[in-house]
């Protein structure tokens, strides 16, 4: 599997990464320094909201999981730079043992960024259908509803495993220069969601999924390109029922996911075939769009369920439309198993912003 060159100039791309590596240095030894400072402030205004409104103590928890973040962050890029190191240094070229480290980089240094989120939120982890990750190749389609959940494919599916991920991701994250850097090591393919050139963009994640056939191998993709949210849904029915009346009465039923969009999925279960499908979904992640949704201090304590789907290879049909409902079935299959959550406990599977979106009633913390 080739590499997917980067769609900026090198130089332009090493003036980036000079420029973000730096800014992300400067905020983590500032961060550290001030860290005795803002963390006692953090503890006491936790304190006055925790005696006035009855809120779980979360501005502490903002100050460290900040400075875990950051840490996390010099973690990587110290990872990366010893692998350049050993592997060539300045004339470090694609090989086999470069990418194999940078996989392995890639899943300790998302992974690690969630156990933060875990360990200082006190969050609890359910998994269902764990044991149906191994063997690949796999084709996953994940759900995705918050800033949160990017990182749970690799704390979840390839930590551990040593699977090695081909991921679909936006073309923002190499904001971030650990993706910027390690992500152009290993097959990935950055897409721009906004594009007038829509064929190129799904020709280049079709090729993600070419010689999809070894066991630790797996290619991934968050078929609904954004974080749900009930009046995100509502447009992309209403959207959807104008444009395909077909494809929008598939999508009607949906309550908790967004329908897929269907060049990146469809190109990957074309291409990866017979590769399995794994559908992985989850709930108590939702409406953790912001900063300020954490502010709430809905987050702290909450149960997030996994469950994970297995679907034979051959059983994916090689007709587009055929395609359609087989995927649009799945996405419902997801969606039934959410509302059977939300049925269950109700308040510990939406964010605020979700909950008061949906309708769904909270508990009070005074």
């Amino acid at each position: 599997m080739r590499l997917h060159p980067s769609d900026t100039p090198l130089p332009k791309r090493l003036l980036r990464n000079v420029r973000t590596i730096t800014i992300e240095a400067l905020l983590f030894v500032v961060w550290t320094v001030l860290l005795p400072l803002t963390l006692p402030l953090a503890l006491l205004v936790d304190l006055v909201r925790g005696l006035v409104r009855g809120t779980p103590w979360t501005g502490s928890r903002l100050v460290l999981m900040g400075w875990w973040f950051l840490f996390g962050e010099m973690r990587g890029l110290s990872g990366l730079a010893l692998t350049w190191l050993l592997t060539g240094g300045p004339f470090s070229r694609d090989s086999q043992r470069r990418r194999e480290r940078t996989w392995f980089l890639q899943s300790q240094w998302a992974g690690g960024h969630m156990d933060g989120v875990r360990r200082i939120f006190g969050l609890r982890v359910e998994i269902d259908g764990a044991e149906l990750i191994e063997p690949g190749p796999f084709v996953a389609l994940v759900r995705h509803a918050s800033i949160i959940d990017n990182a749970l494919p690799a704390a979840f599916v390839s930590r551990g495993r040593g699977l090695q991920l081909r991921y679909v991701l936006k073309h923002e994250l190499q904001a971030l220069p650990t993706l910027d850097w390690g992500g152009h090591w290993v097959p990935t393919c950055f897409v721009r969601r906004a594009t007038d050139d829509a064929t190129q963009e799904i020709a280049n994640v079709r090729s993600l999924a070419e010689g999809l056939d070894g066991e630790l191998e797996g290619a991934l993709i968050f078929p609904e390109g954004t974080r749900w949210t009930a009046r995100k849904l509502a447009a992309v029915q209403e959207k959807l029922l104008a444009s395909d009346p077909e494809v929008g009465a598939l999508a009607a039923s949906l309550r908790w996911v967004l329908p897929p969009r269907l060049g990146g999925p469809i190109a990957l279960l074309d291409e990866g075939r017979p590769a399995d499908v794994l559908v992985v979904g989850h709930v108590g992640f939702d409406g953790f769009e912001t900063v300020g949704d954490i502010w709430s201090g809905r987050l702290v304590g909450r149960t997030v369920r996994i469950k994970i789907w297995r679907h034979d290879g051959a059983t994916v049909p090689t007709d587009r439309d055929d395609q359609v409902r087989w995927l649009y079935a799945r996405w419902q299959e997801l969606d039934d198993w959410i509302d059977e959550q939300r049925r269950l406990d109700p308040s510990s599977t939406l964010g605020p912003k979700a909950a008061r979106e949906a309708g769904v009633a909270q508990p009070s913390r005074g």
